[in-house]
């Protein structure tokens, strides 16, 4: 599969590092000239100096011959036209562009066949605020994933000290028999598929696959305290900030929004019912303080600046928030402020990556959410008639090391698998890589799945 990437930047960076890892044919348009010495040094891909608005730089990019193009530039223009190039130059490319603006989002036709031809728009932006809003409706998670339109959740929960299963075997431990499935650890800069002899520590990162319905008795069952929530502080109210903002209202959450600009603050003032809207500095401990940080449960900082972002979660924590969630634009930076205790964090180009992997991924793939420090990835793929994974059970299935199923849906039936479990045609499977498996997974997937 050959992918032509526009733009270098951190959404494009991170995608095409990802894939070449993976052995994926990987080109990269980029005109500016830093940008692409990067890409030239860190990455084994092929590149090319220029625009991908530019048919001619396009073309020498391998256009005609391209599977899919990819226009992840920080210019929405750009993006667009460029999948208008490639929607002519070949006419049985897939292309998907990185969409921010919201008056492009809200005008559909623009993006159908008859027009621009895009296949995938992803808007960054939403899918953050989206993330944030699943968070909020389920505090005690630190993450939270939906397949399956919602029938299934993957939530990410840390191990406290006084959890039961610290330092037993999850065999040993009962895990909630077939309501609940430990999909994958993170532990540190590590990612585990484990196995019913693997050990829980205290702080581990566990993603659990739940129907959602039982996700009050996984929290139970893993030691997890409840947390009631009534009170969030929003610092930074662009687009992002006032959509979170927005919907908060509509869910009737006590909300505060603190932003340093008037206008701004007066729009949003005119169009919120319930939300209080502060102008001031997030940076201002006196005014943290006045605003009673230490009573709120959640302060969420979604400011356009990374560093202070941090800086306010930081301070927000010091002063006794409960909890903080904050956004990162750098993907680099996340294991870095995950180790000085900023741990929930939400990030618009990772969200971005997330919705592009699942149009790269070979065969009938559903959907990809790749896991804490992208070491592991959850997929959702569907089985159909011809596949040879149907009507035999799991555990006669070779799948390559460190990979597990977690889910198999069937209908409004939700299965938590065992060895003996069986796919039928049609099922929708969760499954668990780590990224050392996910190639040979993915021929395995080709082989035995019948795919677009």
């Amino acid at each position: 599969m050959k992918i032509i990437i526009v733009g270098a930047g951190e959404v494009g960076f991170n995608l095409a590092q990802k894939l070449s890892e993976e052995g994926k044919n990987v080109v990269v348009v980029e005109k500016a000239p830093e940008r692409l010495k990067r890409v030239d040094e860190e990455l084994d891909v092929q590149s090319f100096h220029g625009s991908g608005t530019s048919p001619s730089v396009l073309k020498e990019a391998g256009i005609r011959e391209a599977d899919m193009l990819v226009a992840a530039t920080d210019s929405d223009e750009v993006n667009l036209i460029s999948c208008l190039l490639a929607k002519n130059l070949n006419p049985y490319i897939l292309k998907v562009a990185r969409v921010r603006n919201q008056e492009y989002i809200k005008e559909k036709s623009l993006f159908g066949e008859e027009m621009l031809g895009v296949d995938q728009v992803i808007n960054p932006e939403s899918l953050m605020v989206e993330s944030i809003v699943r968070l909020l409706e389920v505090p005690e998670a630190d993450e939270i994933i939906d397949f399956v339109g919602g029938k299934v959740r993957l939530i990410g929960v840390t191990i406290p000290t006084t959890s039961p299963f610290v330092n037993r075997r999850l065999m040993d431990a009962g895990t909630a028999g077939a309501d609940i499935l430990v999909g994958a650890v993170a532990r540190g800069d590590e990612v585990i598929i484990p196995r019913g002899t693997d050990k829980l520590k205290a702080g581990d990162l566990v993603y659990l696959v739940v129907k959602p319905d039982n996700m009050r008795k996984a929290f139970k069952t893993f030691g997890i305290e409840e947390k009631p929530m009534k009170r969030v502080v929003i610092v930074g109210a662009d687009q992002a900030g006032g959509s979170l903002a927005a919907a908060l209202d509509k869910m009737k959450i006590s909300t505060k929004i603190i932003e340093k600009d008037v206008e701004r603050c007066t729009s949003l003032a005119e169009s919120l019912d319930r939300v209080i809207v502060i102008h001031g500095d997030g940076t201002d401990k006196d005014l943290l303080i006045e605003e009673n940080i230490s009573d709120v449960d959640v302060l969420v900082s979604l400011t356009g600046d990374e560093e202070r972002n941090i800086l306010i979660s930081l301070l927000a924590k010091g002063l006794g928030a409960k909890r903080t969630i904050t956004r990162i634009g750098k993907l680099s930076y996340i294991p870095i402020v995950s180790a000085i205790g900023v741990s929930t964090l939400v990030s618009p180009r990772l969200c971005a990556i997330r919705a592009i992997l699942q149009h790269i991924r070979r065969g009938k793939i559903i959907s990809v959410a790749p896991l804490k420090g992208e070491h592991a990835e959850a997929i959702e793929a569907e089985a159909l008639e011809t596949s040879d994974i149907v009507n035999t059970p799991l555990s006669d299935i070779k799948f390559p090391p460190g990979v597990i199923v977690g889910a198999i849906v069937r209908g409004d039936e939700i299965i938590i698998p065992k060895g003996n479990s069986m796919v039928m045609p049609h099922d929708h499977l969760i499954i668990f890589s780590i990224r050392d498996s996910l190639s040979r997974l993915e021929k395995l997937l080709t082989v035995k799945l019948e795919y677009f």
